[in-house]
């Protein structure tokens, strides 16, 4: 079955939110570690996460996709933003640990300007600090759209910053991996609609297979090469719609492809609960019917 969710709010708690994805019909979830626009984090009531860790258990979960907030920046090019970036994803690393075996998946970061081979060195910088040795979570980099200054744009971008860390602490590269967004591939310039074969097969050979751990599954309000991310719901945008040149098929394929079915999807699209709901159950049906 479909290993698939959506994000979910902490402002309940841990158990809260596994309770939640159950009323979905959801099997796995993703949720911020702090708020969204950054802060300091609530203070983790152990209780509560186990309750969340026995619904897990319970249900065969897949694991979760916990989301670093949108304004962490480890290659801005000013002190403070980065100072800021690295004390919050340290401590949001330790928190994990309360959960062992999830996923943490960030946003690389922008440049502004100072250039992306700058922008790859000072994100695996980051990376090598606030990782560390006997850690149980794996951390994610997603596949970014390429809007304005973003690092992480292409496969090269991506595989770079992998690279940047395995010859600096190896020990810690055993921990990155991959969350390819599909509106942010397309967008990219990846023609997943017509290809989607030829798009794995080149992540295969520049980052490999064996770094992907998770998909967000969303449709887009542009096309293919636009570089704007703006997720749209399944089905009503260049992906999903016919009239746009997509289609159905399209995430027949993405949900069916052997590279990608097993893996953990979470769908980020503009949507309600009841929302999330009826695209769990098209997806799911959309790989039944493959």
């Amino acid at each position: 079955m479909l290993t698939i969710g959506c994000h979910l709010s902490t402002s309940k708690g841990f158990k809260a939110m596994g309770e939640t994805a159950l009323s979905i019909g959801a099997n796995t979830f993703a949720f911020f570690t702090r708020n969204p626009r950054g802060g300091n984090a609530k203070e983790l009531d152990l209780d509560d996460v186990a309750a969340l860790q026995r619904i897990l258990d319970e249900h065969s979960f897949g694991p979760l996709v916990a989301h670093a907030p949108y304004t962490y920046n480890p290659c801005s090019a000013k002190e403070r933003a980065r100072e800021f970036a690295l004390e919050a994803m340290a401590e949001d690393l330790q928190r994990m640990e309360a959960l062992p075996g999830n996923y943490y998946n960030f946003h690389p970061g922008a440049h502004v300007g100072q250039g992306a081979q700058v922008g790859i060195a000072l994100i695996v910088d980051a990376l090598c600090q606030v990782m560390f040795e006997g850690m149980r979570t794996t951390v994610l980099l997603e596949t970014m759209a390429g809007k304005g200054t973003e690092v992480g744009r292409s496969f090269e971008e991506i595989a770079a910053i992998i690279a940047g860390v395995a010859e600096r602490a190896p020990e810690l590269a055993e921990h990155l991996g991959v969350c390819l967004d599909t509106c942010h591939v397309s967008d990219a310039g990846y023609d997943i609609i017509g290809d989607l074969d030829g798009v794995l097969a080149e992540f295969d050979r520049v980052v490999g297979l064996e770094r992907l751990h998770a998909v967000h599954i969303n449709d887009s309000k542009n096309p293919c090469g636009a570089h704007k991310d703006r997720h749209a719901k399944i089905g009503e945008g260049y992906l999903g719609s016919a009239e746009l040149g997509g289609g159905p098929e399209v995430f027949v394929h993405i949900v069916s492809h052997p590279a990608l079915r097993d893996l953990p999807f979470i769908l980020e699209t503009p949507n309600e609960l009841p929302g999330y709901a009826a695209e769990i159950e098209l997806l799911r049906g959309l790989q039944a019917g493959k």
